[in-house]
């Protein structure tokens, strides 16, 4: 059994196989670009929210989900385009047979140039049969290349957090904990710089000899970070064909190409071209409920929208991470001893606490965050009754409503301040800024 793959059955097999691949793939890239296609802005929409929400963890994830989507789009557009040449030129060689120079009576230096250069029609659709079969085959390679980057990163990371951070890491002693981590962080450091070096020179220190026995340990461990057990055949057979090497090293920097070309843009003024924060002067469309589009999201506050026409202000603060610690600086019996937030699974319900105390916090931290944020419209003070609640793209956070009855007509600014304390003295800052315009029906 363990045999089988050098029997000659196997073998044959694979050769029709190989033949008959072409199919396959454009069966596949066809059924994997509708998807990626439909998919594509749902994730980016998904990135775009846990980023301004501030889940890193899910962030993360959604972004290599996202990149390895983009990879898979280009190469498979790329792989169909050239598959289509590919099928439209075999069709024309049924038709028209080989290219005859002589039939095309052009000059003798003409001649002898299109014979060296251009060769015959076959080797054309050879060479392109060998194009779309390593970039359908490459561009699932690079997905795992994106997961090794992500992986490793990971445990940078987790090194950092477990051993170097003082709030989170698992040895209490310092110097047990900075004696483990330090050179577990410098190991990771080198190890790898000298993976990258070994990447982009398509293996040089495993060649040399004294210079792979000092390598192969740090090979070792980052086969198991960067799961290359997974896909180190596919890897090894590119290196192994100067044709592979070649696309490989075709297909990574024209990425960074299109990003760049990506990046441009046409800029219409010298003040005013990137998306700025709401002033006196400045209406951010983010600050506005109804002004929001699909991939949209509160960043901070927002309001219903740009012109109020009712007797009455909505005001949405977007939760984060942050609010915790602005509560606990100022009610420290809030501060639980283990501080949960972070990545959390929804199978496991931990909760040592009893309802009624519970409930008794949870409205022991509303008031004191009501204490610590101040509602200002123009120069007029309001109170501020935030509860929590959720916006219009299911965002948590706190909700409020102002009074209007008592302004008048015409353009207004709403001011959200919020309470610090720097050196033992209570601070009033700047949260939120934005304009408005005030015309009751």
């Amino acid at each position: 059994m363990s045999q089988e793959h050098n029997s000659p059955a196997f073998k044959k097999l694979l050769q029709k196989l190989q033949e008959e691949s072409w199919q396959l793939e454009l069966l596949i890239s066809g059924f994997a670009i509708f998807g990626l296609f439909t998919a594509f802005p749902h994730i980016n929409i998904a990135v775009k929210a846990a980023k301004n929400d501030h889940q890193i963890y899910s962030f993360i994830i959604l972004l290599v989900v996202l990149v390895s989507c983009a990879i898979l789009i280009f190469n498979l557009l790329l792989h169909v385009v050239l598959r289509g040449l590919w099928i439209g030129a075999l069709g024309l060689r049924y038709v028209s047979g080989d290219i005859d120079y002589d039939e095309l009576n052009y000059g003798k230096k003409f001649s002898s140039y299109l014979k060296k250069k251009v060769g015959s029609f076959d080797k054309y659709i050879a060479k392109l049969e060998n194009y779309c079969s390593v970039i359908f085959a490459i561009s699932f390679m690079l997905i795992f290349y994106v997961l090794a980057f992500t992986f490793t990163i990971i445990v940078f990371v987790l090194i950092a957090r477990l051993f170097l951070d003082n709030d989170s890491k698992i040895i209490e002693n310092d110097t047990i904990s900075y004696w483990i981590g330090i050179p577990l962080m410098m190991f990771m450091v080198f190890g790898a710089l000298f993976t990258f070096i070994d990447f982009i020179t398509l293996g040089w220190l495993k060649k040399k000899n004294w210079i792979s026995k000092i390598y192969f340990p740090i090979y070792w461990v980052f086969s198991k970070v960067t799961l290359a057990f997974l896909y180190r055949p596919l890897v090894y057979n590119f290196l192994d064909n100067k044709f592979g090497r070649r696309i490989s090293m075709v297909l990574v920097p024209s990425y960074f190409l299109i990003l760049v070309g990506t990046s441009f843009n046409y800029k219409t003024s010298n003040y005013f071209n990137s998306d700025l924060s709401s002033n006196k002067i400045i209406a951010n469309s983010n600050n506005y409920e109804n002004m929001l589009e699909e991939d949209e999201f509160i960043e901070n506050v927002a309001i219903d929208s740009k012109v109020i026409l009712n007797n009455h202000l909505k005001i949405f603060m977007v939760l984060d991470d942050d609010f915790d610690d602005y509560v606990f600086t100022f009610n420290e019996g809030l501060k639980p001893e283990k501080d949960i937030r972070g990545l959390d699974s929804d199978m496991l319900i931990i909760n040592s606490l009893p309802w009624r105390k519970r409930d008794s916090l949870r409205t022991s931290y509303m008031k004191t965050l009501n204490e610590i944020f101040m509602i200002k419209i123009d120069s007029i003070d309001y109170k501020s009754e935030f509860i929590v609640s959720k916006s219009i793209k299911n965002q948590k956070g706190f909700e409020t409503y102002v009074g209007l009855k008592n302004l008048s007509e015409g353009k207004h600014m709403l001011n959200i301040l919020r309470k610090r304390i720097r050196k033992k003295d209570t601070q009033t800052v700047r949260y939120a800024t934005i304009p408005f315009w005030y015309f009751p029906n």
